[in-house]
């Protein structure tokens, strides 16, 4: 059922690719890496590169899968990217929408359009078929590699009705305090009236890996571990990247840093300190 190595999904789909790189975190991108070596191949899907694409043969393609799979839709680009126009957006939700089967993971770094265009998109499938929103099998999240841009992105994502919300802190290039910015790790708690309040549902954590792979301090990751511990939110610990700095035994006895690991992206949890074996999901659905 599997078709990618991404540690917590089951299946990529890509009615877009290619993308702009908006922040740090897009320094390294293994999607444009991987996109730009087959650049002027005859016939090959990464023929144009990682010029930006709609990639209409794609857009039906969950339609045909008949067995339930989680999805991460465009891990190849970011759905809401400014090239993609409102109208194909909202066609990649109209799939969605009838695709309940599946659960669909979003993932960007453009979270102020994401959060004015969802509404959007919940009237007209209320105005359709009266299904409402948030879709119970849509997952809504945001990356974030430094507290600058979790503080900046997380606060978007907490204004856009999702079933569930959760931010991917990969590749994790500072620590991040979940409290600083003014939004609490929490789960939601009812308010006299009977409304959830916003909290985060999953908080995945990872390394970077590959040529040029940046420094991740196992201090970093260990810090999210323990907040989401706290606070009861599901936590998934993708991998530690080529660089992961610090102290930590495992069965081969106390050490510092990468030397020795036989996973070149830290991605065997074997060789984690067992404090990191963390792989977590939520429950499907969330709150509003």
């Amino acid at each position: 059922m599997a078709d990618t190595s991404i540690e917590w999904t089951d299946k990529v789909w890509n009615p877009v690719r290619g993308c702009i790189k908006v922040s740090p975190g897009c320094k390294n991108c293994y999607a444009e890496t991987f996109a730009e070596r087959f650049r002027g191949v005859k016939g090959h899907p990464y023929e144009q590169g990682f010029d930006l694409r709609l990639v209409l043969e794609k857009l039906n393609e969950p339609l045909r899968w008949k067995k339930p799979r989680r999805v991460f839709v465009n891990s190849m680009s970011d759905l809401f990217q400014d090239g993609v126009p409102d109208e194909y957006i909202g066609r990649c939700f109209d799939v969605m929408a009838q695709a309940r089967r599946h659960t669909f993971q979003v993932l960007t770094k453009r979270p102020g359009r994401m959060r004015a265009l969802v509404p959007t998109f919940a009237a007209r499938h209320t105005a359709i078929d009266g299904s409402g929103w948030p879709l119970p099998n849509v997952w809504l999240g945001v990356s974030v590699e430094n507290q600058h841009f979790a503080d900046e992105r997380i606060p978007l994502l907490l204004q856009t009705p999702a079933a569930v919300r959760f931010i991917s802190a990969e590749p994790l290039l500072g620590p991040i305090d979940l409290e600083r910015g003014g939004f609490a790790l929490h789960r939601p708690t009812r308010s006299p009236r009977g409304k959830y309040w916003p909290g985060l549902d999953w908080v995945i954590v990872g390394g970077e890996s590959g040529p040029g792979a940046r420094r991740f301090d196992l201090e970093w990751g260990r810090s999210l571990v323990e907040q989401c511990r706290e606070c009861g939110v599901p936590c998934f610990i993708k991998q530690l990247g080529s660089r992961p700095d610090g102290w930590w035994t495992n069965a081969l006895g106390p050490r510092l840093n990468s030397h020795g690991l036989t996973d070149k992206k830290g991605g065997d949890p074997n060789e984690w300190p067992e404090d990191l074996r963390v792989r977590e999901f939520p429950a499907n659905g969330g709150h509003a």
